[in-house]
C-alpha cells in the first residue's frame, strides 16, 4: 500500500501542471523569507498589508533591562521652540525604547519654524546638549548613537506617520506595534517620514518625559554662558543689598545668609506681540479668559507672592525683547523689587553671539536656577520649568504639597491664574498624569 501511494506521489509530481504548482510554492516560500512583502507602514505599499502578529511587550517605565545598540530608530529634524523640541526630542526617545532601539542623534533647529522658515538651520543634537552625559544618566532607559555607529545604510526601513483627524492615537499605537515584529523589526534601521515629531501622538506618561529630561544638560559653553547671567543677576542683588546696609535703610529682619548665593526671582514675562495676538485667539476658541496676562496684571500678582512683600529682591524678567510693543517693563514695579532684564543687567551681548535656539536655552536655565519662579500656565517654556522644579522639590522630600510649607524650596507660580489671596498660583506638575498633553499645549491645571 505504502509503495502504491509513493508511485502515484511520483507520477503526480512527473505531471507538468504539479511541477508548476510546486516551483510557484517554492518561490513564495522563498520570497516570504528574503523579500518583505511592504516597505512602508502609513502610507502607499504595492502589497496589501498582510496580518501581523505583536508580540507582548511591555511599556512600563520601570523595565531597564537596556536597549539594542545594534537596530536605530531614525527621525526627522526636530523644529519649533526650545521646549517644543525638547517635547519631540522625548518624544523620539520614548518611541525608540518602545521599540527596542537606539534612537541616532536627531538634529535640532537654531531658528523658530514659524518665524524664519528661510534660515532654519540643522543644528545637531550635541552641538546643544551633552550626548555622553545624556547616555551615562539614562543608561537602560533610553539611549543616542551617532550615524557613525550604523553598519547597513542600505538597511533602512521607512515608517511613514499618518496624518490629519483620522490619524487616531490607536492607530498610531498600532502601527508602532506591528514595527515590533520582523520584517520591520529585522531592519537595521527604522526611519520615522512624513510629521514632524512634535505633532506625534503622545503614548507616555508625564513621568516618563521627565526622565529625559533630567539626562538633559547644556554643553559646556552654553552653560558657562548662563553662569555669566545668574552671577550677573546675584551681584545685583549684593550691590542693592550693600547700598541699603551703608545708608541704615536695611532691616536687619531681613537679613539674607551671606554664606548663600544671593536670591532672585525670575519671571517669564509674556507679553511679546506674537504671544498676545496668539493669547487673545486661544481665549476666544477656548472661551476662558486666563490665557493672557498684561504688564500691569503680571506686576500686581509678583507683587503680591508671600515672602516678596518686604525684602528687596532682585527680579529677572525672561522676555523676547526683539517682540515687545511695549519697552516700559522696567516701570512700575513696586519699591522692593529691582526689575532686570538683559539690556539693564548687561548680558544682551552674550544672547545676541548666538542664534534663537542658544539664546532660549540659556535663558531656560537662569529660570529654572531662580529661587522663586512665576510664568504663564499656557507657555511650554514656562510649564516644562515647573515641571523640573517639581521634580527637584521632589528630590528634596516635598511629596507634591502645594501648601502649608513656607520653606518650601524652588517654588513656581502660575501668573495668569489667581488664587484666593489674589496672587498667582502655586504651581507643581501632577507627575502621575498618563500624558504631556497638559503641559504641551497648555492648561488652568496647575496641580494647586
Amino acid at each position: 500500500m505504502g509503495c502504491k501511494a509513493l508511485k502515484l506521489w511520483s507520477c503526480y509530481l512527473n505531471s507538468i501542471t504539479s511541477k508548476c504548482v510546486f516551483l510557484a510554492a517554492l518561490a513564495l516560500v522563498i520570497r516570504a523569507i528574503f523579500f518583505p512583502p511592504f516597505t512602508t507602514i502609513g502610507g502607499s505599499s504595492e502589497e496589501p498589508n498582510d496580518i501581523v502578529f505583536i508580540r507582548n511587550r511591555s511599556l512600563s517605565l520601570n523595565d531597564n533591562s537596556g536597549i539594542r545598540n545594534d537596530k536605530f530608530l531614525e527621525v526627522p529634524q526636530i523644529v519649533w521652540g526650545l521646549n517644543n523640541q525638547k517635547i519631540a526630542l522625548a518624544r523620539s526617545c520614548l518611541t525608540a525604547r518602545m521599540l527596542n532601539r537606539t534612537l541616532l542623534m536627531p538634529s535640532l533647529s537654531a531658528s523658530l519654524f514659524y518665524k524664519e522658515v528661510e534660515l532654519l538651520k540643522p543644528i545637531s543634537f550635541d552641538k546643544v546638549f551633552q550626548l555622553d552625559r545624556f547616555n551615562s544618566h539614562c543608561r537602560g532607559f533610553v539611549q543616542m548613537s551617532k550615524y557613525s555607529d550604523v553598519s547597513n545604510r542600505t538597511g533602512v526601513f521607512e515608517l511613514r506617520k499618518g496624518s490629519g483627524r483620522r490619524w487616531t492615537m490607536e492607530k498610531d499605537l498600532e502601527q508602532l506595534k506591528q514595527s515590533l515584529e520582523n520584517p520591520i523589526d529585522d531592519y537595521e534601521v527604522i526611519r520615522i517620514v512624513g510629521k514632524n515629531p512634535f505633532l506625534w501622538h503622545d503614548h507616555w506618561p508625564v513621568k516618563g518625559y521627565a526622565k529625559v529630561f533630567e539626562c538633559l544638560a547644556l554643553v559646556d559653553e552654553i552653560m558657562a554662558e548662563a553662569d555669566k547671567v545668574v552671577s550677573k543677576i546675584r551681584e545685583m542683588g549684593m550691590k542693592q543689598e550693600r547700598v541699603l546696609e551703608s545708608s541704615g535703610l536695611d532691616d536687619p529682619a531681613n537679613d539674607i545668609d551671606k554664606a548663600k548665593p544671593f536670591p532672585y526671582v525670575a519671571v517669564h514675562m509674556r507679553v511679546e506681540k506674537d504671544w498676545m495676538i496668539h493669547c487673545k485667539n486661544l481665549e476666544k476658541k477656548m472661551n476662558i479668559t486666563q490665557i493672557c496676562s498684561s504688564k500691569e496684571e503680571i506686576m500686581e500678582r509678583v507683587n503680591n507672592v508671600i515672602g516678596l512683600k518686604t525684602t528687596p529682591t532682585v527680579v529677572y524678567l525672561a522676555v523676547a525683547d526683539e517682540l515687545l510693543e511695549d519697552s516700559s517693563l522696567l516701570f512700575g514695579w513696586r519699591d522692593n523689587l529691582l526689575p532686570f532684564e538683559k539690556k539693564k543687567l548687561g548680558v544682551d551681548g552674550i544672547y545676541k553671539k548666538y542664534p534663537y535656539l542658544i539664546q532660549s536655552a540659556i535663558d531656560y536655565e537662569v529660570c529654572l536656577r531662580a529661587d522663586v519662579f512665576l510664568g504663564n500656565s499656557f507657555s511650554t517654556f514656562s510649564s516644562l520649568i515647573a515641571l523640573e522644579r517639581t521634580q527637584k522639590m521632589l528630590r528634596l522630600g516635598f511629596e507634591g504639597s502645594c501648601e502649608g510649607k513656607k520653606d518650601l524650596r524652588w517654588p513656581s507660580y502660575a501668573y495668569n491664574l489667581l488664587d484666593n489671596s489674589k496672587g498667582p498660583r502655586k504651581w507643581m506638575t501632577n507627575m502621575s498624569d498618563t500624558s504631556l498633553r497638559a503641559t504641551s499645549y497648555g492648561s488652568k491645571d496647575v496641580s494647586c
